[in-house]
């Protein structure tokens, strides 16, 4: 995938909302990430972007657009965010390069103003109507980790650097950040237990993720080559797949997860589009001497330069204690995306390698991402050794696993030098007692 660059993304552009100009704003108007709001009660949901600490109604603006932008603008009065991935990429760069004209300070018009919400005054819902969702395990770090736990003698199976691993979850459970969940029940057995046990899950875990979502669909039985897969994203979303690695460990022999992991995923409400990210891309993740190359249908040459991105990601422990008590939540983990092994577009180029159909709204997860110190890993399973290393919280508390009440805050952005920092707000969810 070639990067080109617009005039969306020059550093200089100013916005007349001038929330967006802040410094430590996750939102400039080099960003204009896609999300869906209620601007008040008893109002439709809109499609919106996030400017600032605003968020600008897209569709009331279309009349000030033409041609592809004032299409795509029109198709966003919808209560979500489908029908504009529909209208494909040429409309989804006009409408982002109309919005960014018509939000600048220089070429702005001040009575766009009216169509303006307070962010914090606004319900944010689930921003597209996910048909399907597959979770992949693109970090070699977390499946290093992971396998460890389970097979000392054996973390990394030898299908890992051949294959993009992954699974295909629930769609009916993803929920947006803010949802609360309830805490799982399931078979669950300890190793010094002689038979499992049905009740709630005791190690629920949480993943720190990157999601994106499907905006060009695929036929069914066709391929996608890999040097195309790259165009068939919308964009990109922190997503946390929650984990009962109990009930996850006793029943994913022989098929894989089950119930240990269908029970919630949690997205952010903004989409940060591929767009919006192309400063970012870098080389895909360098493979140590002595790893195999890709297979052919898997490797292609602009990816190698291109298909890493430089996010970083957070994940963050609030528990009812501290929330009471008005501590900050503690960060747990810092790490990047560009340290994963496997490149977006091999993830799609290979969901798709057995003619499988992609279809507008499909979101697709990363898998945990971790680095390779445990400062950078993305999960309590690696971070707290499978619960025999607890981690100390400033309240007194200790944890090894979640318990009830806890609330995980994932965030991310996108920085270098020269340009704006790009965020994608906070993907956030609080756990709830099982019934």
């Amino acid at each position: 995938m070639k990067i080109t660059l617009n005039e969306t993304h020059d550093p200089a552009r100013r916005s007349f909302v001038a929330s967006a100009n802040a410094a430590d704003t996750e939102f400039p108007i080099q960003n204009l990430p896609f999300g869906v709001f209620r601007p008040a009660a008893g109002l439709p949901p809109r499609v919106g972007v996030a400017i600032g600490d605003q968020i600008f109604d897209v569709a009331a603006a279309a009349s000030a657009f033409d041609g592809l932008a004032a299409d795509a603008a029109a198709a966003c009065a919808a209560p979500t965010l489908d029908p504009l991935p529909s209208l494909g990429p040429p409309a989804w760069s006009a409408l982002r390069l109309a919005l960014s004209r018509a939000l600048s300070a220089e070429r702005g018009d001040e009575r766009l103003r009216l169509h303006l919400t307070p962010m914090a005054r606004a319900e944010l819902r689930l921003p597209v109507l996910v048909r399907n969702f597959t979770d992949f395990f693109a970090s070699i770090f977390h499946a290093t980790n992971t396998g460890r736990a389970f097979r000392p003698d054996n973390p990394l199976l030898p299908n890992y650097k051949y294959v993009p691993v992954a699974y295909h979850g629930r769609a009916s459970s993803v929920r947006v950040s803010g949802t609360p969940f309830k805490r799982p029940r399931g078979q669950r057995k300890r190793a010094d237990e002689a038979v499992p046990s049905y009740g709630p899950s005791r190690n629920l875990d949480f993943e720190l993720e990157l999601g994106f979502y499907v905006g060009v669909p695929s036929t069914l039985g066709e391929t996608i080559p890999i040097g195309k897969a790259a165009q068939h994203i919308f964009g990109f979303c922190l997503l946390n797949d929650w984990s009962a690695r109990d009930i996850q460990g006793w029943e994913y022999q022989p098929l894989g997860p089950f119930l240990g992991k269908n029970f919630a995923t949690t997205v952010s409400p903004w989409v940060v589009t591929a767009e919006a990210l192309a400063p970012f891309r870098t080389a895909a993740f360098r493979r140590p001497a002595g790893d195999p190359a890709p297979l052919p249908y898997l490797d292609d040459a602009e990816d190698r330069a291109h298909g890493g991105l430089d996010i970083t990601l957070e994940a963050y422990l609030a528990t009812e204690t501290m929330r009471r008590a008005g501590t900050t939540p503690l960060r747990l983990t810092r790490t990047s995306f560009a340290t994963v092994y496997w490149t977006v577009a091999q993830m799609v180029a290979h969901h798709a390698s057995n003619g499988c159909n992609l279809e507008i709204g499909d979101l697709i997860g990363s898998g945990t991402v971790s680095g390779a110190d445990k400062s950078s890993w993305g999960s309590l399973l690696e971070l707290s050794a499978r619960g025999r290393e607890p981690i100390a919280l400033p309240s007194g508390e200790e944890r090894r696993f979640l318990e009830d009440g806890d609330e995980i805050i994932l965030r991310g952005f996108a920085e270098k030098p020269g340009y704006p920092r790009i965020g994608f707000g906070e993907c956030r969810a609080v756990i709830l007692p099982a019934e």
